[in-house]
């Protein structure tokens, strides 16, 4: 290897039936660097890690480690954590029960020949060396989750980690707790330890990070120094334009912020948990959506629009009137229907039967004290399977034996089947064939011409040019601006994504 490289991975391939998840791709680690792993969902950033810590094989490829002259495979997340390769996941892996000295030192103990005090005073050295702000004896669950977080971290150095991989550490955290995590990043980069920094905060980035390697579709784009790599080029690799190349399409709808008209729904400051205040509002007959990288923020601002996350702050009007929309139930009482992200695990019930999936939130609306009657129900499911044209074998298959694609058209027909004034469509175009994408962007123009209001959301930005007429862009869970008529393009929500 070369020197002061302390990881390096050669030509790694891993594919899944019917997935090419990596394919020859490459990644070089220095001692005392933090190297950004960058890429949109689905680039293979996961698949990589994975097979870095032993919880997938790699297919063919090599891996070197520093002081080890052969290529490695690894089988195991405990062979990782032998070869000096440890992971700090985003969700906190360790025992908030248990004091912050025992979370250090759990599964390397000689249970039940305990060293009590010396293991607490080992913890508090070490603690005190990475200027942690927790106490050995202090019970890990009453720390904030940045100190949580850093005491993984110090439980990884304390195992001799060549290799820190950090995933998604920040996503949780506020401001200050993200500027104490980047301090022990520092401290740790200048004793030498290598960090990959796997995040989609793009600014917290070009803050930490010295170099950043680009994954897009199971492959290499690129590894560059961050001083050459502008935040919009950047962007422009993840989502695989070339800036020159970029052409915008033109939508038919038309936006003016000076004639709004019959608007519908308006929020003012709203936020949630999840989602940093913010202002919105949508007329009837309007598609709107929200843009941004994946952990944006997108997601999280819709599902406070819907109440689908605990609210904590804003003004809410529906038709003009004052709302408080706290829960999904209030937000279906307002005419409001929301398709989520994830249709497995938020949106079918996989062993429901087609019919009962379809009138499931008719009946939520309608309370359980209303049942809607066999009869009815399959009157509704049959329309709207000739509707939409599912294709399933009857109304009583089972909704999870069915493809992605009909899977998705069966709960856009339960949210239609509630004939909503406002329909939000988060990814309803996931992991489907491009014939029905074609469908569901027609069906929602379709919608808004008849003066539903639509908010539309999709990671392919081919998809939002051609059905919205208003995007709200979107970087680290912030509005960072607003895009209508002829700036809509691919150019201008790259360069506002970068800040430019």
């Amino acid at each position: 290897m070369e020197k002061d490289v302390v990881l390096s991975m050669r030509g790694i391939y891993k594919e899944f039936p019917g997935v090419k998840a990596l394919q020859n791709v490459d990644f070089t680690l220095r001692k005392g660097e933090i190297h950004a792993l960058m890429g949109e969902n689905g680039a293979g950033k996961s698949t990589l890690i994975k097979v870095l810590t032993g919880v997938h094989t790699k297919d063919s490829g090599k891996i070197f480690i520093e002081g080890i002259d052969r290529d490695i495979t690894i089988h195991s997340p405990h062979e990782a954590q032998e070869y000096g390769i440890s992971t700090v996941y985003q969700e906190i892996t360790l025992c908030p029960n248990l004091s912050v000295a025992e979370n250090m030192y759990i599964g390397r103990s000689n249970f039940p020949l305990v060293n009590w005090s010396g293991m607490r005073k080992k913890a508090g050295e070490l603690l005190k060396n990475l200027n942690i702000p927790a106490r050995p004896a202090q019970q890990l669950g009453s720390c904030s989750l940045a100190v949580q977080q850093m005491v993984a971290i110090a439980r990884a150095v304390d195992m001799n980690c060549k290799v820190l991989i950090l995933d998604e550490p920040t996503s949780s955290l506020d401001d200050k707790e993200v500027n104490m995590l980047f301090d022990l990043m520092r401290k740790l980069k200048a004793q030498g330890v290598g960090i990959i920094f796997v995040t989609h905060f793009l600014e917290q980035v070009y803050e930490v990070c010295d170099r950043i390697t680009v994954l897009r579709n199971g492959q290499l784009v690129g590894e560059y120094e961050i001083e050459s790599l502008p935040q919009v080029e950047l962007v422009a690799k993840m989502m695989g334009k070339e800036l020159e190349n970029v052409s915008s399409i033109k939508n038919k709808n038309t936006y003016d912020e000076n004639e709004q008209k019959d608007v519908f729904y308006r929020a003012s400051g709203l936020s949630s948990e999840f989602a940093k205040p913010f202002d919105f509002n949508i007329s009837k007959g309007e598609v709107n959506g929200f843009t941004g990288l994946l952990g944006s923020g997108r997601s999280e601002s819709v599902r406070a629009i819907f109440g689908a996350d605990n609210v904590t702050g804003g003004q809410v009007s529906v038709n003009g009137k004052k709302a408080h929309i706290k829960s999904p139930k209030k937000a279906m009482k307002m005419g409001i229907g929301y398709l989520p992200e994830d249709r497995k695990r938020d949106g079918i019930v996989a062993d429901l039967s087609v019919r009962d999936n379809i009138i499931l939130a008719l009946q939520i609306k309608e309370g359980f004290f209303h049942p809607i009657h066999k009869r009815e129900a399959e009157k509704f499911a049959d329309e709207y399977v000739k509707a939409l044209s599912i294709k399933t074998a009857s109304q009583d298959t089972p909704v999870g034996s069915l493809s992605g694609g009909n899977q998705q058209k069966v709960i856009l027909a339960r949210w239609l089947l509630t004939h909503p004034d406002y329909l939000i469509l988060d990814e309803p175009t996931r992991g489907i064939d491009v014939g029905t994408k074609t469908e569901i962007q027609r069906l929602v123009l379709k919608l808004a011409e008849e003066g539903m209001a639509i908010t539309f959301i999709s990671s392919e930005i081919e998809e939002m040019l051609r059905t919205c007429s208003r995007l709200i862009v979107m970087r680290d869970r912030k509005v960072v601006g607003q895009l209508t008529g002829d700036d809509i393009s691919q150019e201008n929500i790259m360069r506002t994504i970068a800040g430019q």
